[in-house]
Protein backbone atom coordinates (compact mmCIF):
# COMPACT_ATOMS: atom_id res chain seq x y z
CA UNK A 1 0.00 0.00 0.00
CA UNK A 2 1.40 3.60 -0.97
CA UNK A 3 2.11 6.45 1.60
CA UNK A 4 -1.16 8.00 0.27
CA UNK A 5 -3.37 4.45 0.96
CA UNK A 6 -2.13 4.49 4.09
CA UNK A 7 -3.23 8.19 5.05
CA UNK A 8 -6.33 7.68 3.23
CA UNK A 9 -7.22 4.59 5.14
CA UNK A 10 -6.10 6.14 8.98
CA UNK A 11 -8.33 9.66 8.24
CA UNK A 12 -11.20 6.97 7.30
CA UNK A 13 -10.58 4.87 10.53
CA UNK A 14 -10.73 8.22 12.59
CA UNK A 15 -13.50 9.47 11.41
CA UNK A 16 -15.28 6.41 11.95
CA UNK A 17 -13.84 6.02 15.43
CA UNK A 18 -15.01 9.81 15.70
CA UNK A 19 -18.66 8.52 14.60
CA UNK A 20 -18.64 5.77 17.03
CA UNK A 21 -17.72 8.23 20.01
CA UNK A 22 -20.94 10.02 19.31
CA UNK A 23 -23.05 7.81 18.91
CA UNK A 24 -21.45 6.13 22.50
CA UNK A 25 -22.28 10.23 23.94
CA UNK A 26 -25.84 9.99 22.20
CA UNK A 27 -26.92 6.49 23.72
CA UNK A 28 -25.11 7.46 26.81
CA UNK A 29 -27.12 10.28 27.32
CA UNK A 30 -30.49 8.44 26.23
CA UNK A 31 -29.84 6.33 28.51
CA UNK A 32 -29.02 8.49 31.47
CA UNK A 33 -32.72 10.00 30.73
CA UNK A 34 -34.08 6.98 31.26
CA UNK A 35 -32.37 6.87 34.06
CA UNK A 36 -33.59 9.81 35.61
CA UNK A 37 -37.14 8.74 34.84
CA UNK A 38 -36.83 4.59 35.87
CA UNK A 39 -37.73 1.53 33.99
CA UNK A 40 -41.50 1.03 34.22
CA UNK A 41 -40.52 -2.91 36.10
CA UNK A 42 -37.82 -1.48 38.28
CA UNK A 43 -38.03 -2.23 42.04
CA UNK A 44 -37.63 0.18 45.13
CA UNK A 45 -33.65 -0.29 44.82
CA UNK A 46 -32.79 0.57 41.50
CA UNK A 47 -31.49 3.73 39.68
CA UNK A 48 -30.81 5.55 43.02
CA UNK A 49 -29.37 9.06 42.65
CA UNK A 50 -25.93 9.63 44.09
CA UNK A 51 -25.45 11.75 47.05
CA UNK A 52 -29.14 13.28 47.33
CA UNK A 53 -30.96 9.93 48.89
CA UNK A 54 -33.50 10.02 46.60
CA UNK A 55 -34.18 6.01 45.12
CA UNK A 56 -35.20 6.38 41.06
CA UNK A 57 -38.68 7.45 40.07
CA UNK A 58 -40.25 3.78 39.70
CA UNK A 59 -38.76 3.33 43.07
CA UNK A 60 -40.48 6.25 44.81
CA UNK A 61 -43.52 4.64 43.48
CA UNK A 62 -42.56 1.46 44.94
CA UNK A 63 -41.88 2.87 48.47
CA UNK A 64 -45.34 4.49 48.78
CA UNK A 65 -46.75 1.22 48.60
CA UNK A 66 -48.37 1.38 45.07
CA UNK A 67 -48.75 -1.47 42.49
CA UNK A 68 -47.09 -2.42 40.06
CA UNK A 69 -48.69 -0.54 37.32
CA UNK A 70 -46.12 1.73 34.94
CA UNK A 71 -48.32 5.04 36.04
CA UNK A 72 -48.03 3.89 39.72
CA UNK A 73 -44.45 3.45 39.51
CA UNK A 74 -43.92 7.23 38.95
CA UNK A 75 -44.70 10.13 41.40
CA UNK A 76 -47.12 12.74 40.08
CA UNK A 77 -45.80 15.16 38.04
CA UNK A 78 -42.89 13.39 36.61
CA UNK A 79 -44.98 12.81 33.31
CA UNK A 80 -45.86 14.56 30.69
CA UNK A 81 -48.69 12.13 29.30
CA UNK A 82 -50.35 9.24 31.55
CA UNK A 83 -53.26 6.89 31.50
CA UNK A 84 -53.65 8.79 27.82
CA UNK A 85 -54.02 12.12 28.71
CA UNK A 86 -51.12 14.66 28.04
CA UNK A 87 -50.39 18.11 28.94
CA UNK A 88 -50.10 20.47 26.13
CA UNK A 89 -48.48 24.19 26.08
CA UNK A 90 -48.88 25.98 23.40
CA UNK A 91 -45.09 27.65 23.83
CA UNK A 92 -42.53 26.05 26.20
CA UNK A 93 -40.83 29.44 26.23
CA UNK A 94 -41.32 32.02 27.99
CA UNK A 95 -39.23 35.63 28.18
CA UNK A 96 -38.36 35.80 31.96
CA UNK A 97 -39.74 39.64 33.91
CA UNK A 98 -42.26 39.83 31.45
CA UNK A 99 -45.85 39.09 31.97
CA UNK A 100 -46.70 36.54 29.13
CA UNK A 101 -50.59 35.08 28.79
CA UNK A 102 -49.49 31.37 29.35
CA UNK A 103 -52.15 28.95 27.18
CA UNK A 104 -52.13 25.69 27.09
CA UNK A 105 -54.38 22.42 27.02
CA UNK A 106 -55.12 18.67 28.02
CA UNK A 107 -55.45 16.43 25.57
CA UNK A 108 -57.18 13.01 26.21
CA UNK A 109 -57.22 9.55 25.19
CA UNK A 110 -58.62 10.66 21.70
CA UNK A 111 -55.68 13.24 20.79
CA UNK A 112 -58.58 15.86 21.25
CA UNK A 113 -58.61 18.72 24.29
CA UNK A 114 -60.16 18.06 27.18
CA UNK A 115 -63.39 19.91 27.76
CA UNK A 116 -65.27 18.66 30.79
CA UNK A 117 -63.23 18.31 34.54
CA UNK A 118 -64.93 17.84 37.73
CA UNK A 119 -64.38 19.98 40.80
CA UNK A 120 -60.93 19.87 43.09
CA UNK A 121 -60.49 22.10 46.08
CA UNK A 122 -63.14 24.36 44.47
CA UNK A 123 -61.50 24.68 41.01
CA UNK A 124 -61.28 22.47 37.89
CA UNK A 125 -57.79 22.82 36.89
CA UNK A 126 -55.26 23.86 39.05
CA UNK A 127 -51.64 25.17 37.60
CA UNK A 128 -48.55 25.12 39.56
CA UNK A 129 -44.94 26.48 38.90
CA UNK A 130 -41.61 26.16 40.07
CA UNK A 131 -38.34 26.93 38.88
CA UNK A 132 -36.13 23.97 39.08
CA UNK A 133 -34.05 24.93 42.00
CA UNK A 134 -37.60 25.04 43.93
CA UNK A 135 -37.44 28.45 43.43
CA UNK A 136 -39.98 30.81 42.10
CA UNK A 137 -43.06 28.86 43.60
CA UNK A 138 -46.54 30.18 42.04
CA UNK A 139 -50.31 28.36 42.11
CA UNK A 140 -52.09 29.81 39.71
CA UNK A 141 -56.15 29.05 38.40
CA UNK A 142 -56.48 29.43 34.17
CA UNK A 143 -59.72 30.36 32.77
CA UNK A 144 -60.61 28.22 29.62
CA UNK A 145 -60.81 30.24 26.84
CA UNK A 146 -62.78 27.67 24.63
CA UNK A 147 -62.33 24.40 23.04
CA UNK A 148 -59.96 22.82 25.78
CA UNK A 149 -57.88 26.04 25.90
CA UNK A 150 -56.77 27.41 29.22
CA UNK A 151 -55.40 30.81 29.85
CA UNK A 152 -53.29 32.47 32.88
CA UNK A 153 -51.70 36.24 32.71
CA UNK A 154 -47.84 34.44 34.53
CA UNK A 155 -44.52 36.41 35.15
CA UNK A 156 -41.76 34.19 35.27
CA UNK A 157 -39.11 36.30 37.44
CA UNK A 158 -35.89 34.89 36.44
CA UNK A 159 -34.09 33.02 34.07
CA UNK A 160 -33.81 29.42 34.27
CA UNK A 161 -36.49 26.27 33.59
CA UNK A 162 -39.33 26.20 35.41
CA UNK A 163 -41.99 22.95 35.84
CA UNK A 164 -45.24 23.37 35.04
CA UNK A 165 -48.10 21.33 36.92
CA UNK A 166 -51.30 20.94 35.99
CA UNK A 167 -53.31 19.20 38.96
CA UNK A 168 -57.00 17.94 37.39
CA UNK A 169 -59.44 15.38 37.11
CA UNK A 170 -60.69 14.53 33.72
CA UNK A 171 -64.92 14.07 33.95
CA UNK A 172 -65.43 10.18 33.63
CA UNK A 173 -61.85 9.36 34.47
CA UNK A 174 -60.51 7.31 37.09
CA UNK A 175 -58.58 9.25 38.99
CA UNK A 176 -57.37 12.23 39.43
CA UNK A 177 -54.40 12.81 37.45
CA UNK A 178 -51.08 16.04 38.15
CA UNK A 179 -49.19 16.32 34.88
CA UNK A 180 -45.60 18.19 34.14
CA UNK A 181 -43.49 19.82 31.86
CA UNK A 182 -40.77 22.24 31.61
CA UNK A 183 -40.86 25.71 30.34
CA UNK A 184 -37.71 27.64 29.74
CA UNK A 185 -36.74 31.55 30.60
CA UNK A 186 -33.97 31.92 28.66
CA UNK A 187 -31.17 34.23 30.13
CA UNK A 188 -28.13 34.07 32.36
CA UNK A 189 -29.21 30.88 35.00
CA UNK A 190 -27.94 31.72 38.18
CA UNK A 191 -29.20 28.89 40.61
CA UNK A 192 -29.88 29.52 44.52
CA UNK A 193 -29.24 26.67 46.98
CA UNK A 194 -32.20 25.78 48.86
CA UNK A 195 -32.53 27.20 51.99
CA UNK A 196 -31.75 24.04 55.34
CA UNK A 197 -34.60 23.11 56.78
CA UNK A 198 -36.24 24.77 59.56
CA UNK A 199 -39.58 24.96 61.33
CA UNK A 200 -40.62 28.99 61.25
CA UNK A 201 -41.42 30.73 57.76
CA UNK A 202 -42.05 34.01 57.84
CA UNK A 203 -44.30 36.10 54.94
CA UNK A 204 -45.67 39.34 55.47
CA UNK A 205 -45.42 39.84 58.82
CA UNK A 206 -47.12 36.69 59.88
CA UNK A 207 -45.02 34.03 61.27
CA UNK A 208 -45.82 29.75 60.35
CA UNK A 209 -44.25 27.34 62.60
CA UNK A 210 -43.94 23.76 61.59
CA UNK A 211 -44.22 20.76 63.83
CA UNK A 212 -43.71 17.31 63.05
CA UNK A 213 -41.39 15.36 60.89
CA UNK A 214 -41.77 13.72 57.04
CA UNK A 215 -41.10 9.69 57.57
CA UNK A 216 -40.19 7.70 54.22
CA UNK A 217 -43.06 5.56 53.09
CA UNK A 218 -45.56 6.49 55.32
CA UNK A 219 -48.40 8.70 55.97
CA UNK A 220 -46.82 11.63 58.36
CA UNK A 221 -48.83 14.15 60.42
CA UNK A 222 -47.84 18.32 59.54
CA UNK A 223 -49.52 20.74 61.57
CA UNK A 224 -48.73 24.28 60.74
CA UNK A 225 -49.88 27.00 63.18
CA UNK A 226 -50.25 30.47 61.87
CA UNK A 227 -49.36 33.55 63.78
CA UNK A 228 -48.78 37.50 63.46
CA UNK A 229 -47.21 39.91 65.53
CA UNK A 230 -47.10 36.90 68.23
CA UNK A 231 -50.53 36.25 68.50
CA UNK A 232 -52.29 32.89 66.79
CA UNK A 233 -54.46 33.89 63.88
CA UNK A 234 -57.91 32.43 65.15
CA UNK A 235 -59.52 33.59 61.51
CA UNK A 236 -58.34 32.42 58.59
CA UNK A 237 -60.40 32.46 55.80
CA UNK A 238 -61.82 29.71 53.84
CA UNK A 239 -59.05 29.18 50.48
CA UNK A 240 -59.58 26.03 48.40
CA UNK A 241 -62.33 24.84 50.27
CA UNK A 242 -59.91 24.73 53.15
CA UNK A 243 -57.78 26.53 55.31
CA UNK A 244 -54.98 25.99 53.72
CA UNK A 245 -53.53 24.23 50.96
CA UNK A 246 -50.05 22.22 51.16
CA UNK A 247 -48.01 21.60 47.86
CA UNK A 248 -44.62 19.08 48.49
CA UNK A 249 -42.17 18.94 45.85
CA UNK A 250 -39.18 17.25 46.06
CA UNK A 251 -35.64 17.90 45.64
CA UNK A 252 -33.76 17.37 42.25
CA UNK A 253 -36.60 15.70 40.58
CA UNK A 254 -39.49 18.02 41.74
CA UNK A 255 -41.89 14.89 42.05
CA UNK A 256 -45.14 16.49 43.00
CA UNK A 257 -47.12 14.95 46.37
CA UNK A 258 -50.68 15.36 47.25
CA UNK A 259 -51.13 16.46 50.22
CA UNK A 260 -54.99 16.16 51.94
CA UNK A 261 -56.02 18.73 55.14
CA UNK A 262 -57.96 17.65 58.16
CA UNK A 263 -61.20 18.26 58.06
CA UNK A 264 -62.54 21.48 56.32
CA UNK A 265 -64.72 24.36 57.11
CA UNK A 266 -68.10 24.05 58.14
CA UNK A 267 -67.79 20.43 58.96
CA UNK A 268 -68.61 21.49 62.85
CA UNK A 269 -64.68 20.73 64.25
CA UNK A 270 -62.43 22.21 62.11
CA UNK A 271 -61.77 25.74 63.19
CA UNK A 272 -60.15 28.53 61.18
CA UNK A 273 -56.49 28.38 62.80
CA UNK A 274 -54.38 28.83 63.84
CA UNK A 275 -53.68 25.11 63.30
CA UNK A 276 -53.77 23.91 59.55
CA UNK A 277 -53.01 20.28 59.88
CA UNK A 278 -51.79 17.96 56.78
CA UNK A 279 -51.37 14.04 56.01
CA UNK A 280 -48.59 13.46 54.02
CA UNK A 281 -46.71 10.57 52.89
CA UNK A 282 -42.89 10.84 50.96
CA UNK A 283 -41.78 7.73 49.20
CA UNK A 284 -38.04 8.44 49.62
CA UNK A 285 -35.67 10.35 51.89
CA UNK A 286 -34.42 12.91 51.24
CA UNK A 287 -35.19 17.22 50.87
CA UNK A 288 -38.78 18.39 50.35
CA UNK A 289 -39.92 22.14 49.46
CA UNK A 290 -43.21 22.45 51.35
CA UNK A 291 -45.74 25.60 50.37
CA UNK A 292 -48.35 26.56 52.85
CA UNK A 293 -51.18 28.88 51.18
CA UNK A 294 -53.07 30.32 53.40
CA UNK A 295 -55.77 33.71 53.17
CA UNK A 296 -55.99 35.84 55.83
CA UNK A 297 -57.24 39.46 55.80
CA UNK A 298 -58.55 39.19 51.79
CA UNK A 299 -55.11 37.84 50.54
CA UNK A 300 -53.05 34.60 49.90
CA UNK A 301 -50.08 34.36 51.31
CA UNK A 302 -47.20 31.50 50.87
CA UNK A 303 -45.10 30.26 53.52
CA UNK A 304 -42.34 27.91 52.36
CA UNK A 305 -40.54 25.47 54.34
CA UNK A 306 -37.45 22.64 53.73
CA UNK A 307 -37.68 19.44 55.46
CA UNK A 308 -36.05 16.33 55.23
CA UNK A 309 -37.13 12.62 55.12
CA UNK A 310 -35.02 10.30 56.63
CA UNK A 311 -31.24 10.16 56.87
CA UNK A 312 -30.55 11.64 53.68
CA UNK A 313 -27.07 13.74 53.17
CA UNK A 314 -28.02 17.20 51.74
CA UNK A 315 -26.84 17.77 48.06
CA UNK A 316 -23.80 19.87 46.77
CA UNK A 317 -25.15 23.34 46.12
CA UNK A 318 -26.00 24.33 42.77
CA UNK A 319 -23.79 26.10 40.23
CA UNK A 320 -24.42 28.24 37.95
CA UNK A 321 -23.33 27.43 33.92
CA UNK A 322 -20.11 28.88 32.56
CA UNK A 323 -20.38 31.76 30.81
CA UNK A 324 -17.59 30.98 28.79
CA UNK A 325 -17.11 28.76 25.69
CA UNK A 326 -20.02 30.33 23.67
CA UNK A 327 -22.68 30.31 26.54
CA UNK A 328 -26.11 31.15 24.37
CA UNK A 329 -27.66 32.26 27.78
CA UNK A 330 -29.62 29.66 27.89
CA UNK A 331 -30.36 27.32 30.93
CA UNK A 332 -28.81 23.68 30.05
CA UNK A 333 -27.97 22.57 33.74
CA UNK A 334 -31.45 21.14 34.11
Amino acid sequence: MNEGSEQQTMNTAIKLGAFALGLAAVFGGAAGVGAAVGPIDATADTHKTEGNGHGGASGHGAAAGHGKNASSHVPAGLQVSQDGYTLTPETTTVTPGERTDFRFSVTGPDGKPVTRFEPLHGKLLHLIVARRDLSGFQHLHPTEAGGGVWTVPLTLPDPGTYRFFTDFKAAGAAEQLTLGTDVVAPGDYRPRAVPPAEQVAKVDGYEVKLTGTLVPGRSSRLTLSVSKDGRPVTDLEPYLEAYGHLVVLRDQDLAYLHVHPDGAPGDGRTRPGPDVTFEAEVPSPGRYRLYLDFQHDGKVRTAEFTAVAGNAAAPAAPTAPAEENGDDGHDHGH
